[in-house]
């Protein structure tokens, strides 16, 4: 990763990052499939598959619900008359 984050800030000022995202698009889809076939084939997995969609839809409800009411409370921390609004850069 720390060498990405080198190559891609000598990289910054080309043209290739802004080609980047096409084939980094389908490689991240490339290997969703894969995981998706992983899983597939491992029978311990799909055993427990009613358990683990319950666990991950209670967790992901869960950070969602978390997530919002944290943004709602930071912004009416930071905003509290409600006249104000976010500064846009």
């Amino acid at each position: 990763m720390f060498a990405g984050t080198v190559i891609g800030r000598l990289l910054r000022n080309t043209g290739i990052p802004g080609k980047m995202g096409r084939p980094i698009s389908y490689t991240i889809l490339l290997l969703l499939f894969l995981l998706g076939i992983s899983i597939g084939t491992d029978k311990n997995i799909t055993a427990h598959l009613a358990t683990l969609g319950r666990q991950a839809l209670f967790l992901s409800l869960a950070a969602t619900t978390g997530s919002v009411l944290a943004g709602w409370a930071v912004y009416h921390m930071l905003f509290r008359n409600g006249n104000q609004k976010p500064q846009q850069e």
